[in-house]
């Protein structure tokens, strides 16, 4: 039984990215206790729900960046699509169009930054990094033209209260079963996105680009429709996060999502993501968003400055890409005696 138990265990952490999940679970439970010892407030059940709650946003646009970083590539413009979303949303809610309706045009927007995102990378082999940052400017742009250049009015100015505070309950402030609805929106998109990449044959073709471009056309992968479909996924991810931020501050903020796509980023590499393409699971991603979010509570909680809260998580980043590309190169394994240099 024992030796079973064994075997199943060896063949879980040989899991393609399973191992980088568990160290950052595991340095989650460390930090959290750590917080938790220096101020006992950290283990509130309020202070857990809130974790949770903030985490969600962190998870979702991870979510979409993690798909798009392990085809190789990465998306700068998730942070603009979030607050073209919460603008567009706010913006059609005030004119007095119903949250559904609102919700719908919001998607087709996002959705449509997805495609073009796509195309300039898949199509016409752009640098991601190049046409992506010309799609965050462009988002963003949006985001300030949709109300010239302000924040928007209170989205209850115009669908009413009632019809507000259902919007703001679904997306923000509402629970379910005691936890808040944002977490079950998140928990629900990255069941369905962990499934269609590690269960079906699109989760394979994204795999197969990362670790060898070349290698995935020869076997009849389409690089340009697969890595669309990250991009949009990424979009989709922007778009939700946007509706929740716009539920939680009951308006449409131009700055919305405002260096969302380094958090995205974040909880990505943190969790064993590779920016280098190929490896990673997103059970990792959902360890490296609670990662994030219980260092920037637990931080906040002690009375640490913002600045230096920024330098501790940009440290752990920077580790954590080094190391993927110190196990990627083997620099950790013994080198044969024969070819010891002088």
């Amino acid at each position: 039984m024992n030796q079973k138990s064994g075997n199943a265990f060896r063949r879980m952490m040989n899991v393609r990215g399973m191992r980088g999940a568990m160290t950052a679970f595991a340095g989650l439970i460390v930090i959290y206790l750590a917080f938790g010892i220096i101020n006992p407030t950290v283990f509130s059940g309020q202070n857990v729900m809130n974790l949770l709650r903030s985490m969600s946003k962190y998870l979702i646009i991870g979510i979409g960046q993690s798909y798009v970083l392990i085809t190789g590539n990465i998306d700068l413009s998730i942070g603009a699509v979030v607050g073209m979303s919460a603008m567009i949303a706010a913006k059609l809610m005030t004119m007095g169009i119903s949250p559904a309706v609102a919700i719908l045009v919001t998607l087709g927007c996002c959705l449509l930054i997805g495609v073009v995102n796509g195309f300039l990378v898949g199509k016409c082999q752009l640098p991601p990094f190049i046409a992506t940052l010309g799609t965050m400017f462009v988002a963003r742009g949006v985001a300030y033209m949709v109300n010239g250049n302000r924040n928007t009015d209170a989205i209850s100015s115009g669908i009413g209260k009632e019809a507000a505070d259902q919007f703001q309950s679904i997306f923000y402030y509402g629970k379910t079963a005691g936890i808040y609805n944002t977490f079950w929106i998140a928990l629900i998109l990255f069941t369905v996105f962990f499934f269609l990449l590690s269960k079906t044959r699109t989760g394979r073709h994204i795999y197969a680009i990362g670790s060898n471009i070349e290698a995935a056309k020869l076997s009849g992968v389409s690089v340009f429709f697969t890595i669309t479909k990250t991009y949009l996924v990424s979009a989709f991810c922007s778009f939700v996060v946007g509706l929740i931020l716009c539920g939680q501050a009951n308006m449409g903020n131009m700055e919305a999502g405002n260096m969302y796509e380094m958090y995205a980023v974040a909880a990505g590499v943190i969790g064993g993501i590779s920016p280098l393409g190929g490896t990673g699971i997103l059970l990792g991603t959902f360890a490296g968003a609670a990662v994030w979010q219980t260092l920037e509570n637990g931080l906040n909680m002690i009375g640490v400055q913002v600045g230096i809260q920024r330098l501790v998580i940009g440290v752990i980043v920077v580790f954590a890409v080094l190391l993927d590309v110190v196990f990627r190169n083997g620099l950790l394994k013994k080198r044969p005696a024969g070819n010891k240099t002088n």
